[in-house]
């Protein structure tokens, strides 16, 4: 098994409005869009200083728009061969929504669920390109935290630990709402997610991806300030850094995280 399987490794937005949804991240987190240059399709990627790509933008494809799939965020994680993971996320009770395929040039991909129905990616990389040095941690427009609102945390839990690795940081109780697993992903030294069982009133089981910022009070005014809206927040977490939920002008549901100085 390499390094890299089990890794979250790409993030992916699709939305109904490009211009508007880059115009509105690069406000807020301070990433830079541009045009990928992919033939025949539109795709552009997210990055910090111009130089390291974090993220890609695309616009919803109209079959999901027709199944009620809203703009949304998805998370992509390194795999050794996604065809193998993704016959065992279906041995493990998960779905394969997007069976594996190529992107020339760049690797291969499968979009899946866990057997909760939280969606994610597994990815490939095609090899014949050289890995960016890695950001330091907490640099802004990185990110900085992996979140599962699972169906059951009891069997989100086995099925990821199982299939990527990840293993268990620590477990917080949150009283009424059930308890809070931290975990680390294929290698980290620290924790770098948390899973929990999703709370009632949230509609589907779903991964909230958070984005690294200098300033919580900032991030905060930004959003408003740029049309976006907050959902909760901002809110102190263990470890002294602080929180804010929120929707993009289009929908998609992010979150930053960062000090408050």
């Amino acid at each position: 098994m390499s390094d890299a399987h089990g890794k979250f490794c790409w993030y992916e937005l699709m939305t109904t409005d490009m211009a508007g949804a880059a115009a509105f991240y690069s406000a807020v987190t301070g990433w830079q869009a541009k045009d990928a240059g992919m033939p025949g399709m539109q795709y552009s990627m997210f990055s910090v200083n111009d130089a390291h790509a974090v993220a890609g933008l695309m616009v919803l494809p109209d079959e999901l728009k027709a199944a009620g799939v809203p703009p949304n965020w998805t998370g992509f994680v390194a795999v050794d061969s996604v065809d193998d993971t993704a016959a065992k996320v279906t041995a493990a009770g998960g779905t394969v929504q997007r069976p594996p395929e190529d992107i020339p040039g760049v690797g291969r991909f499968a979009v899946v669920a866990d057997p909760t129905g939280a969606v994610f990616c597994l990815f490939k990389d095609a090899g014949n390109m050289p890995a960016p040095a890695p950001l330091a941690d907490g640099t802004p427009g990185s990110m900085g935290w992996h979140e599962l609102y699972a169906g059951s945390l009891d069997v989100a839990w086995p099925f990821y630990s199982s299939l990527f690795g990840w293993t268990l940081d620590s477990d917080m109780d949150m009283g009424p709402m059930g308890v809070y697993r931290l975990f680390r992903t294929a290698g980290s030294p620290y924790a770098n997610g948390g899973m929990m069982t999703k709370p009632a009133e949230m509609p589907v089981p779903a991964w909230l991806y958070y984005v690294n910022v200098d300033n919580i009070d900032g991030a905060l005014t930004r959003i408003n300030a740029n049309n976006g809206k907050v959902m909760h927040g901002p809110h102190q977490v263990p470890g002294g850094s602080w929180i804010v939920h929120a929707l993009d002008p289009q929908g998609a549901m992010f979150a930053v995280v960062g000090p408050r100085p």
